[in-house]
């Protein structure tokens, strides 16, 4: 049974006639008249009652005008779908986005992103960069706004911008007129810290193992504001991107001798077929991070 049938098939159960059916699709009659009898042999029915002065339904053809109708609708539905996610009026993006980046950097992303695509959907999800990658590679996401590993086998990354980890204190902390800071001199103090799927906590943990402690972790949260407000009055000490700290009140950021540099992109599963809208926005921040306004406010921040 071809699609091709089905259209004959419906337009002359409405026309009442081949002849009117053949000139409305432009095709010869004999073609539509051999069309819907090698239907009627393959269903083993007979669709139309040809006796009589006009073409007629029969019961059985009544009946698969139903069915011929829903296909239609469906086929026609699925055209114009398919026809808005190639205009871009339509489509949802799955995107990762660790905590300090979702404070920092996406929302300036997100405003241009949908002033250029008001109609795609970003469907977000907070993770750490950590927990981000396999993700990715797992196909959970489309995308990830992400702390770049260092390489990858299974992703394709997009560099956006550098930062910097550094060590954030209270005002009034003991060491918040020092310069540099080794994370050696850090073993008595009570550590803030984001969740375990941050990319920042390993780094952190790993580098105090080095030095032969295991860090005193007050608590863990993926809440930014909630480690601003506990580092500010004095409970702790966290670890958080330069860039998130430049117009704090009461936190002095400090760099650490040990210099964690980082690089912050976007990722997504390699030989994935991405959808229409995800190119769109691997392409948005392509252009965008090259613009004078990002230069502007990364140079404003960092």
């Amino acid at each position: 049974m071809e699609f091709r049938q089905l259209e004959y098939f419906y337009a002359v159960s409405k026309l009442n006639s081949f002849t009117r059916a053949a000139e409305q699709l432009h095709v010869a009659q004999p073609s539509i008249t051999i069309a819907i009898n090698n239907l009627e042999q393959e269903l083993k029915v007979q669709l139309f009652d040809r006796s009589k002065r006009k073409v007629v339904l029969t019961d059985e053809g009544k009946l698969f005008l139903q069915h011929v109708e829903k296909i239609l609708k469906d086929v026609k539905k699925a055209q114009s779908e398919l026809e808005d996610l190639k205009n871009y009026k339509k489509g949802v993006i799955k995107l990762g986005i660790p905590p300090m980046i979702g404070a920092y950097l996406f929302p300036k992303i997100f405003k241009g992103f949908k002033n250029a695509y008001p109609h795609l959907e970003l469907h977000v999800r907070e993770e750490g960069s950590w927990a981000m990658v396999s993700l990715l590679e797992n196909g959970e996401l489309d995308l990830g706004l992400i702390i770049l590993p260092e390489q990858s086998e299974n992703l394709c990354m997009l560099p956006i911008t550098k930062d910097q980890i550094v060590l954030c204190v209270s005002e009034n902390h003991r060491f918040s007129q020092e310069k540099r800071i080794s994370l050696r001199q850090l073993e008595d103090e009570q550590f803030i810290l984001l969740k375990e799927d941050s990319y920042t906590r390993h780094k952190i943990i790993a580098l105090c193992n080095y030095y032969g402690f295991s860090p005193n972790i007050l608590l863990s949260s993926c809440q930014i504001e909630t480690i601003k407000e506990l580092v500010s009055n004095g409970l702790g000490i966290t670890f958080l991107m330069n860039g998130i700290t430049k117009k704090w009140d009461k936190i002095v950021s400090i760099q650490l001798e040990e210099p964690m540099n980082i690089t912050i992109g976007l990722a997504w599963q390699k030989d994935r077929c991405l959808s229409r809208a995800a190119q769109a926005f691997i392409g948005f921040v392509q252009n965008y991070t090259k613009s004078k306004e990002f230069a502007e406010i990364i140079n404003l921040e960092t």
